[in-house]
């Protein structure tokens, strides 16, 4: 985690997973990566049109950063740069797909079947 984490010395570890992956891109970023293991920058621009590229650019950075994602630049005119999940970024799929099947759930009503015991 970089130190400049506001949460990189939180007790809690919830504190600590949603520091680097919390936000509203970097999960988005991670799940597509899970889809397509390998994306460039338009690429992600086409599949996630509300973000702006300054944004997507620093969210990329910062996954990078964390070590979750690699970025590889070719030295080509125009450049090609692509981006894929690094092995710790894999580590996070289990928790991707239960917030897709949690999302899925909650848009489908499903959050109004759930009994107090489920907690």
């Amino acid at each position: 985690m970089r130190p400049s984490h506001p949460l990189s010395t939180a007790i809690c570890p919830i504190d600590t997973t949603l520091a680097v992956i919390g936000g509203k891109w970097k999960s988005i970023i991670l799940f597509h990566l899970l889809a397509k293991p390998v994306l460039r920058f338009h690429e992600f621009q086409k599949i996630m049109p509300a973000v702006t590229p300054q944004m997507l650019s620093r969210q990329l950075r910062e996954l990078e950063s964390d070590g979750l994602i690699h970025r590889k630049v070719y030295a080509q005119v125009p450049p090609k740069v692509e981006y894929r999940l690094t092995n710790f970024g894999e580590t996070l799929k289990p928790v991707i797909l239960a917030m897709k099947k949690w999302g899925l759930q909650y848009a489908g009503g499903q959050h109004h079947t759930f009994a107090p015991e489920d907690r």
